[in-house]
């Protein structure tokens, strides 16, 4: 017989297509690719918008913060790049009111800035106190004008057009800031906010040679040119003599963000991970029916002399076209079903959502072809490599060396595009090497389970149905092997995701709650500590971060004195340079957790220390640290180190000492709670009727009841510094909302994805099925009878599956939550419990749906097909 491979790929080809032999692999690549690239496209351009989105939290796409003017090679490099530049300084002074108006005096953050800011985001401005929304400006202050911040009017007892002082100046305060986007997280820039043109700022007499200073330059360009400028700078850094400067991006600035859009990023590439694992199982079980269904025609090109080599490129050629016009199918459709999502997502973002790159594309075309290269052709191969005899007599044969390069080589290539799209190292492999390891542990216990099956059931009282399920079971323990760990695998998947997606919301929620304290208040004194505390009692103010604080420079570890110059790092110099805010306490904060050591309560001697500051600064238990505190030198020795969430809203220290009392230190008091939204005080039942702070405000609702009561809380205490953190953490709600939409939604499309993948495996083993059925009605079995066997197989192989993929998912969720996600999980013991009886009704509901006209099938007709 003399065909080419190529000829006789295409003819197969067109026969298979029209005799609807490739419909269920064709349909299972599809789906496969279509669920991928749906959220590949969608996650792509979704990724891309909340970072478009969060960067007005820095103001640029980069800044570079320094001490001193950015020196003009930064400006130069920038400017040859095509950045654009916004440069903008700030610092603490005091802001006061004229004699006339009382001349009171306020602690302000002021910031000059110059024409072009904010690059990223919009600065919104009111003239009412209560708005909070405000509308959009791309304009600045005009010379001899400021902008204020709303509470600094109550604080000053000033309005609208009354002038206000600065230094040796006098300005006109011309508006109100409603929200300024790229506002910082440091305790001075939490005062309220002063905002003058840059031109107006010498005439203040401010800028000395000793005032410290922040300069932030802000660039914004194509992101090809950012990454260039932000390498540049890296490098600019690291050389001798650079000092007092740091890069601010979204992968290194504000971690409140950082931790929850890398959370999100890490779970929607798990959702990615996933649809992939899914789309194994079913592709792997569509190509070993297609290879069962070709064993005569195969038999029939070998009897003719065919050679082996040939029939395999020849089917080579028709998996690869295949694929390719069933991958291209899935990008088409995934890419449609994409633009639902975002018609259904709209106002998501707060603007259109940039176009998607060619990645998903891509990522598409390749992960179909590897999945059919990887489980399709192993199977299909080998009906060319087994002897003529073989082949008639049904029966492919174990793998040979060809077709198990052709496995190995493509499940390496699946599991680098699985790799790859995790954008993570870790997370993929956790999740490769933990689906590997699954379907081993699926196979091994699956298999013993099924050769333990059989005598536990005692055939002489057991009903007949559950004898004939058995019996069903251990006849081919293959086949119910891969039955099971098809199942397992694909449940695995759902189970991972469920448990996962519910913990994972629940602890970003968690670090932002409803009642997440709005207020630091800095600077109390301690002859004013009850007086205060008992202001916030009696304002119904119940819960309270009350920390001493006083300031210490690290001078030595384990007796060496430390120096910049010690280390290499730059954060680390800055940390060796700067004085820390330390503190004590009897017990460990609530909102810390012990990762090393112990905490003591009352241990002299002893100190607590943050875990990162450690790493940065190579520290460990049992090291001796020396602090300059007022004047007088404190050694005390690590005894345990603490895991810090520094994006929570509560108060956090790097060093603690474990004692409730130091009277010997010069101490000031910090205290973090929320403002009560009613001032003065009402009843809690009414206060609890009252919409989230946020919301539009009346007489007497929360806008006017916070500032009331900072404002009393200032006269009361003249001294004392109140941050408002009211609209940083409604910024953060917003974008951590968005975020958890879209990974609800991803997850819920991924979800139903998944469950058609199952029902998909399941209908795969339809025609075993009908010619088993077939047989055993020949000899007198009745449909009930049947229909019970059925039953039974199909509930106790999904209870298998589901227990065993319920207890693995709980390993791997445990390691993924503890190393990928960062944040702790317990899985419930009722999870095998549950998952056992979800994958019971899941593989009951797929059978009912794919396996219900089998045992209406005449006998004949199966037989006959069987035959042919």
């Amino acid at each position: 017989m003399n065909v080419s491979a190529w000829m006789l790929g295409w003819r197969s080809l067109w026969r298979d297509l029209r005799s609807g032999e490739l419909r269920l692999l064709m349909v299972a690549v599809t789906l496969a690719v279509a669920a991928l690239t749906a959220v590949s496209f969608f996650s792509d351009r979704l990724k891309s918008g909340l970072e478009r989105d969060a960067r007005q939290l820095l103001g640029g796409d980069a800044v570079v913060v320094s001490d001193n003017p950015p020196t003009a090679a930064w400006l130069d490099q920038a400017r040859a790049l095509g950045l654009e530049q916004a440069l903008t300084l700030g610092f603490p002074t005091m802001g006061r009111a004229p004699d006339a108006q009382g001349g009171a005096t306020r602690l302000v953050a002021l910031k000059a800035v110059d024409q072009g800011y904010p690059l990223r985001g919009q600065l919104r401005l009111t003239r009412d106190a209560q708005d909070t929304t405000g509308v959009p400006t791309d304009t600045i202050p005009a010379p001899g004008e400021v902008w204020v911040a709303p509470p600094l009017l109550d604080a000053l007892g000033l309005k609208l057009g009354d002038p206000l002082l600065l230094g040796d100046a006098a300005f006109r305060i011309a508006e109100l800031i409603a929200l300024e986007p790229d506002r910082g997280a440091g305790f001075m820039n939490f005062a309220p906010r002063v905002m003058m043109r840059a031109a107006d700022l010498p005439a203040t007499g401010l800028v000395q040679p000793a005032s410290r200073i922040t300069w932030r330059l802000a660039l914004a360009g194509p992101d090809a040119a950012v990454q260039r400028y932000l390498d540049w700078a890296d490098a600019e850094l690291k050389k001798p003599g650079v000092r007092g400067v740091r890069l601010e991006s979204l992968s290194t600035g504000r971690p409140e963000m950082r931790t929850t859009l890398d959370r999100a990023d890490k779970f929607l590439n798990l959702v990615a991970l996933l649809a992939a694992l899914l789309s194994a199982v079913a592709v792997a079980l569509a190509a070993r029916g297609f290879a069962a269904r070709h064993l005569d025609a195969s038999a029939m090109l070998r009897v003719l002399g065919l050679p082996q080599r040939r029939i395999a490129a020849a089917h080579t050629f028709e998996f690869l076209l295949v694929g390719l016009v069933a991958s291209l199918a899935g990008v088409l459709i995934g890419y449609a079903v994409h633009h639902v999502f975002v018609l259904l997502l709209a106002g998501l973002v707060e603007s259109a959502l940039p176009a998607p790159s060619a990645w998903p594309t891509l990522f598409g075309l390749g992960i179909g072809l590897t999945l059919l290269i990887a489980f399709g052709l192993p199977p299909v191969l080998q009906l060319a490599q087994v002897p003529p005899l073989r082949v008639i007599r049904r029966d492919v044969g174990a793998l040979r060396p060809a077709s198990l390069a052709v496995l190995a080589l493509g499940v390496l290539g699946f599991a680098a595009l699985l790799l790859a799209v995790s954008s993570d190292l870790k997370l993929g492999l956790i999740a490769v090497g933990g689906f590997a390891g699954a379907v081993a542990l699926f196979a091994l216990l699956s298999w013993s389970a099924v050769k333990l099956l059989r005598p536990l059931v005692n055939e002489q009282t057991a009903p007949r149905w559950m004898v004939l399920a058995t019996r069903q079971l251990s006849a081919r323990p293959a086949y119910a092997v891969v039955q099971v760990s098809s199942l397992a695998v694909g449940l695995l998947a759902l189970v991972l995701l469920v448990l996962l997606r519910t913990d994972l919301v629940d602890s970003w929620r968690a670090a932002t709650p409803a009642d997440a304290p709005n207020r630091f208040v800095i600077n109390v004194m301690p002859d004013q500590a009850d007086a205060f505390r008992a202001a916030l009692q009696g304002a119904g103010v119940s819960q309270l971060d009350w920390y001493p604080m006083f300031r210490g420079r690290l001078v030595a570890i384990n007796g060496r004195a430390v120096s910049p110059s010690d280390y290499p790092d730059d954060r680390a110099q800055r940390l060796v340079e700067r004085e820390f805010n330390l503190s004590h306490a009897a017990e460990p904060p609530s909102h810390n957790d012990i990762s090393a050591g112990r905490w003591t309560s009352g241990e002299a001697g002893a100190i607590s220390v943050e875990s990162g500051l450690a790493e940065t600064l190579g520290l460990k238990l049992g090291d001796t640290l020396t602090f300059d505190i007022a004047g007088s030198a404190t050694s005390a020795r690590i005894t345990s180190l603490r895991k810090v969430d520094w994006a929570s809203m509560h108060v956090n220290f790097f060093v603690m000492f474990p004692l409730a009392e130091m009277p010997e230190l010069p101490i000031t008091y910090i205290a973090a709670y929320r403002a009560p939204e009613v001032w003065p005080p009402r009843s809690s039942a009414w206060r609890d009727s009252l919409p989230a702070e946020g919301a539009p405000s009346t007489s007497g609702r929360p806008g006017d009841g916070a500032a009331g009561f900072d404002n009393a809380l200032v006269r009361q205490f003249p001294n004392i510094t109140n941050v408002d953190m009211s609209a940083t953490i409604a910024q953060i709600q917003r974008v951590m909302d968005q975020v958890i939409r879209a990974v609800e939604f991803l997850f819920g499309f991924t979800l139903v994805a998944g469950l058609i993948v199952l029902f998909a495996a399941v209908s795969a083993t339809r025609e075993e099925r009908a010619r088993e059925f077939a047989i055993m009605r020949a000899v007198g079995a009745g449909s009930r009878l049947l229909g019970q066997v059925q039953r039974a197989e199909l509930a106790g192989v999904g209870l298998l599956a589901g227990v065993l993929a319920s207890v693995v998912a709980s390993v791997v969720g445990w390691a993924m939550a503890r190393w990928v996600f960062d944040f702790s999980w317990h899985a419930s013991p009722w999870v095998p419990l549950a998952g056992g009886v979800v994958g019971a009704l899941l593989a009951l509901a797929a059978g009912w749906w794919s396996l219900r006209e089998v045992l209406r099938r005449p006998v004949v007709q199966t037989l006959r097909q069987a035959a042919d």
